[in-house]
C-alpha cells in the first residue's frame, strides 16, 4: 500500500515538474516576444473583465430581492464596459497600465527610500536597494512611454511564468527526490528487519 502511495505521489511531482516546464517554456516565448505578450494578455485581461461582468450581472439579477441589487449592477456594468474597451483598444489600455504600474514604481520606490532613512531598521540596506531599484524601474519605463507600453507588461507576465515556473520544477524535482529517500529508507528498515 505505501509503494502505490509514494508512485502516486512521485508521479504528482513529476506532474508539477512538467507544468513548471511549460510555465518556463512560457516565460522564454513572451520574452523573446514581449509585444505579443503584452497584447495577448491584455485581450485575456479584457475578456476576464466582460466574463466576470456577464457573471456578476447574472448574480445580481438572480438576488434582486436583496438590497445590493443596484451595487451589484453598477459593478458588473462596469466590468462589462471595462472589458469592451480593453477588447477594442488593446494597445491603449495597455499604454494606461504601464503608465499606472510606472506611477505605482515611483511612489513605492519613494516610500521605501524615505521609509528606510526615518526609521533605520536592521533591513535598511535592502530597503535602500529595494527602493532604489522601484524608483529607476518607474524612471525608465516612463522615460520610454508609450513606446514603453508594448513590452513592458508581456515582460513582466513572461517575467512572472518564468520564475512561477521554474519554481513548480523545483517543488516537482524536489519532491520527487525526497519520496525516493523515503522510499530508500523504508526499504533499508525493511530488509533490516529481516
Amino acid at each position: 500500500m505505501p509503494k502505490a502511495r509514494s508512485k502516486r505521489l512521485s508521479r504528482g511531482f513529476g506532474v508539477l515538474a512538467l507544468l513548471g516546464g511549460i510555465l518556463v517554456l512560457a516565460g522564454v516565448v513572451g520574452l523573446a516576444y514581449a509585444a505579443f505578450a503584452t497584447l495577448t494578455t491584455m485581450l485575456l485581461f479584457g475578456w476576464l473583465l466582460l466574463i466576470g461582468g456577464v457573471v456578476g450581472l447574472l448574480h445580481a439579477v438572480q438576488s434582486r430581492a436583496s438590497n445590493y441589487f443596484w451595487l451589484g449592477v453598477v459593478v458588473a456594468a462596469l466590468n462589462i464596459a471595462a472589458g469592451v474597451v480593453v477588447i477594442k483598444m488593446p494597445v491603449n489600455a495597455a499604454a494606461a497600465l504601464t503608465m499606472f504600474a510606472a506611477l505605482l514604481f515611483l511612489t513605492g520606490g519613494v516610500f521605501r527610500l524615505v521609509g528606510s532613512l526615518v526609521v533605520r531598521g536592521p533591513q535598511m540596506a535592502w530597503t535602500l536597494l529595494q527602493g532604489a531599484f522601484d524608483l529607476l524601474l518607474g524612471i525608465l519605463v516612463l522615460a520610454d512611454w508609450p513606446h514603453s507600453s508594448l513590452y513592458v507588461i508581456g515582460t513582466f507576465i513572461s517575467l512572472a511564468l518564468l520564475f512561477d515556473g521554474l519554481g513548480l520544477i523545483a517543488l516537482g524535482v524536489g519532491g520527487r527526490r525526497a519520496v525516493r529517500s523515503v522510499n530508500s529508507e523504508l526499504d533499508s528498515q525493511e530488509r533490516s528487519r529481516e
